[in-house]
């Protein structure tokens, strides 16, 4: 049974060996294809630009499909989204309420509610006229 501890103890390293998978069959038919499309193209029937063209195609038209797709959701980029930020104000909140117990008392208390009343109708008044100001 582990005690608890305030620091933390490395953890053995761990050997991580990723095996190589070597498809016979794979390598057949890539094989038989690269075959198959020189044969053509010497017979005149392939052009390799169309080769190359076809390649390019098909990679373009994958890539990047998958993240056009309407259902992924992008970062939204307010300041207020951040937990970074809201940590902060939080943090800076308990420090003035602590120093404002000592020297004012509860009244603190309050006045810290009324201001963040305040604050917080200004934020979604101009959220509402922002939105207001769009639909027109």
């Amino acid at each position: 049974m582990k005690f608890p501890s305030l620091f933390r103890t490395t953890a053995p390293l761990r050997y991580d060996v990723k095996p190589r998978y070597y498809d016979p069959i794979k390598e057949e038919i890539e094989q038989r294809t690269s075959r198959i499309k020189r044969e053509l193209t010497e017979e005149g029937l392939l052009d390799e630009e169309e080769v190359e063209i076809r390649s390019k195609s098909m990679g373009e038209n994958l890539r990047g499909s998958f993240a056009q797709h309407r259902g992924i959701k992008t970062k939204s980029s307010s300041l207020f989204n951040s937990t970074a930020m809201i940590r902060t104000l939080l943090f800076f909140a308990m420090i003035i309420g602590a120093f404002g117990y000592i020297y004012l008392g509860p009244v603190i208390f309050e006045y810290m509610l009324y201001i963040a009343v305040a604050i917080g109708g200004l934020y979604y008044a101009s959220r509402f006229l922002k939105r207001r100001r769009n639909d027109d």
